[in-house]
C-alpha cells in the first residue's frame, strides 16, 4: 500500500511538472489536456520502468555499472590509441561508438554472469552497525528435510542469515509432488521448515537465484555456491561434509553437534534408568539414556520393567556410540559388586557384549 501510494504521489508531481512548464510557453498553455497527458504518460513510463526492474538487485546494478567502466575505458583508449591516429574524424567517431556499445555490453554481460565472484569489488555482506559482515549459511535438502535446525534456531545458538539455494528449493518441491508418499511427505516437511523458520524473529532466510546449469549435482552447486559467496554449509550429510571440507568450505554438521551434546557418564556416577530389554548374557539387562547411549545392567534381569538405581562400571566408546556397563546398586549406596562376591564366570558374563 505504501508503494501505491508512492507511485500515485509521483504520477500527481509529474503532471504538476507538465503542466506548469507548459504554462511557460503561449503554444503550449492553449492546451493543457495536452500537457497533463504528456506527465501521465512520462511517468507511468518510469513507473513502468520500475516494475521491470523489480528483481534488479543491488548487486546486479552493481556489476553492470562496473561492466559500463571497464566498457568506456577499454573503448576509450582504443579508440585514441595510434591505431586510429590516420584515420578521418567521421569514421573514427563510428568505430569509436561501435566499440562503446560492444565493449559495455559484453562487459556488462560477464559482470552480471559472475555477479557473485566480484567478492572483493561487490561483496555479498550487509554491514550493521558494528560494522561486521553477516555470517552466510547454506542450508541443503537434507537438513530442511531434517527439521532439528528449527529448534536449534528457536534456542538463539546460530545467529547467521541462512540461505536457500533456488535448486534446494527446487528439489524440495519436487519431492513434495513425488508419487511415493513417504517422499511427498518428506518433502512437505521441508517446506513447513522453511516457512516457520521465514516467521522465526531470530533467524533470517533469503532465497539465492543463482542455479550454477554447468554442474549437474545438488552438493556439487553447494559446494561452489558457498565458494563463491562465500559461506558455510549447514547439513547432516556426511559425505557433503566431506566433499566440501576436501575443497577447503566450512561445513557445520548437524549430527556432530547432537553428538557433542550427548551427557557424559563416569565410572562410580549413580544414574536411575528404565529397563528395557534382557541381555544377552545371563542376568543382564538393557537400559538406554535419553541420547541413545545404551547400558548393560549386571544381575538385574529380574528387573526388567523397571526403574532401578544403578552404579556405572565403565564406559566404552564403540563406531557405533558409547555404551556403558553398570552395576545394580543397592539400599547401602554401594554396587552389588561390592555387596557380594562373584565367580570368575560371573566377571567375565559381566563384561559380555550384547547385541
Amino acid at each position: 500500500m505504501t508503494l501505491l501510494m508512492l507511485r500515485i504521489f509521483f504520477l500527481i508531481l509529474c503532471v504538476m511538472g507538465s503542466w506548469s512548464i507548459s504554462q511557460l510557453e503561449d503554444q503550449w498553455a492553449q492546451h493543457p489536456v495536452i500537457a497533463v497527458l504528456i506527465g501521465l504518460v512520462g511517468g507511468g513510463a518510469f513507473i513502468g520502468i520500475d516494475k521491470l526492474l523489480k528483481g534488479f538487485s543491488l548487486r546486479g546494478l552493481s556489476a553492470a555499472t562496473f561492466g559500463i567502466l571497464v566498457g568506456f575505458t577499454i573503448s576509450y583508449f582504443i579508440g585514441n590509441s595510434v591505431l586510429f591516429k590516420f584515420i578521418d574524424d567521421e569514421p573514427k567517431l563510428i568505430a569509436q561508438i561501435v566499440m562503446y556499445v560492444v565493449g559495455t555490453y559484453l562487459a556488462m554481460v560477464i559482470a552480471l554472469r559472475a555477479k557473485d565472484e566480484f567478492n572483493l569489488v561487490i561483496p555479498y555482506v550487509k554491514f550493521i552497525k558494528e560494522n561486521k559482515p553477516e555470517r552466510l549459511v547454506l542450508l541443503d535438502t537434507n537438513i530442511i528435510i531434517d527439521g532439528r535446525i528449527q529448534e536449534v534456531c528457536l534456542t538463539g545458538f546460530l545467529d547467521a542469515v541462512f540461505i536457500v539455494p533456488r535448486f534446494v528449493l527446487d528439489e524440495l518441491q519436487y519431492i513434495a509432488d513425488a508419487g511415493d508418499e513417504v517422499k511427498r511427505v518428506r518433502g512437505r516437511r521441508g517446506l513447513e521448515v522453511l516457512k516457520m523458520l521465514q516467521l522465526n524473529p531470530r533467524v533470517e532466510v533469503k532465497f539465492h537465484e543463482n542455479d550454477l546449469p554447468d554442474i549437474k549435482e545438488v552438493d556439487a552447486k553447494l559446494v561452489q555456491l558457498a565458494k563463491m559467496l562465500p559461506a558455510e554449509i549447514l547439513t547432516n550429510d556426511y559425505n557433503l561434509s566431506r566433499i566440501a571440507e576436501l575443497q577447503h568450505v566450512k561445513v557445520l554438521n548437524l549430527h556432530e553437534l547432537g553428538k557433542s551434546l550427548r551427557p557424559v557418564v563416569l565410572p562410580g556416577e549413580k544414574l536411575t534408568v528404565r529397563l528395557i530389554k534382557e541381555g544377552r548374557e545371563p542376568q543382564q539387562a538393557i537400559a538406554y539414556l535419553d541420547d541413545g547411549t545404551m547400558i548393560v545392567v549386571n544381575n538385574a534381569r529380574r528387573s526388567v520393567g523397571q526403574e532401578i538405581e544403578v552404579t556405572i562400571a565403565s564406559v566404552l566408546q564403540t563406531a557405533a556410540g558409547r555404551m556403558a556397563f553398570a552395576e545394580v546398586t543397592n539400599g547401602n549406596g554401594r554396587s552389588t559388586d561390592h555387596a557380594e562376591a562373584e565367580s570368575p564366570s560371573e566377571e567375565r558374563g559381566r563384561l559380555a557384549p550384547v547385541n
